[in-house]
């Protein structure tokens, strides 16, 4: 297993790690983002098997004793299962999530008290780098969901949307939608909450110059359309699923 580092905006760097076994045979990629500012926060800690190779790639960029703040966005495996690993590599980290990601799952499970971040906080980073969570509850799943967009680059570090399969490059300007609609078809991982789209919608409004997706490439196209045309995908997604004739 590999993890390539790649640097997608200023200052942010994409730790990707392909695992060929998953998805088969396309297999699937797992991103992971670095954020360096006077303080580094790292977004998605990983699968607990990946920590080895993931630290050896972050030590390639800063001293991992540099961490600081450790955020995700929802709680599951392959976001933050080795997230108590990195706390102890990083004695200075602290995690950071959402009031119900905290409430349900980090209180308990982390072994540091973490942050709790309400609905648009900014955690400044310093060196002009600012990190903003946005809420989105069951979307595409968790309760807990929510995503972080770093303000001074436009980055939009979106999770599991527009998730697709295969090996991807560090960044693509063409079409996401396709294998994203494609990956929901064979997947179905999405809660299909009627608010949705609307939450999609509210991404756009953040004018995104890119969009940094956990199982796939950097996006950096027209990604305000992007996600104003994901939103309509599940719309329709969710008005067939309501449709008399569906059942």
């Amino acid at each position: 297993m590999d993890t390539r580092v790649t640097e997608i905006a200023d200052g942010i760097f994409r730790l990707s790690t392909f695992v060929p076994d998953i998805a088969p045979p396309a297999g699937f990629t797992f991103n992971q983002f670095l954020i360096l500012g006077d303080e580094a926060l790292m977004f998605h800690a990983g699968f607990r098997s990946f920590f080895p190779d993931n630290r050896d790639a972050i030590s390639r960029i800063m001293p991992v004793e540099r961490l600081r703040w450790i955020a995700f966005g929802h709680f599951e495996a392959d976001e933050c299962g080795s997230m108590n690993e990195w706390l102890a590599a990083a004695p200075h980290a602290v995690p950071a999530h959402g009031e119900i990601g905290c409430r349900v799952s980090l209180r308990d499970f982390a072994d540091r008290s973490p942050r709790v971040l309400a609905d648009g906080d900014v955690i400044d980073l310093g060196a002009g780098k600012r990190l903003r969570f946005v809420d989105t509850p069951h979307t595409p799943h968790g309760w807990d969901a929510g995503v972080v967009f770093e303000e001074s680059t436009a980055t939009l570090m979106c999770g599991d949307l527009f998730t697709q399969f295969g090996e991807t490059p560090m960044s693509h300007d063409g079409d996401i939608l396709g294998p994203a609609i494609a990956a929901e078809d064979a997947l179905q991982y999405s809660c299909l909450s009627p608010n949705m789209g609307k939450t999609i919608r509210g991404l756009s409004a953040l004018a995104p110059q890119r969009l940094a997706l956990m199982h796939g490439p950097t996006f950096t196209g027209d990604a305000t359309s992007a996600l104003q045309a994901l939103a309509d995908d599940y719309d329709r997604r969710i008005l067939s699923a309501l449709s008399p004739s569906s059942g």
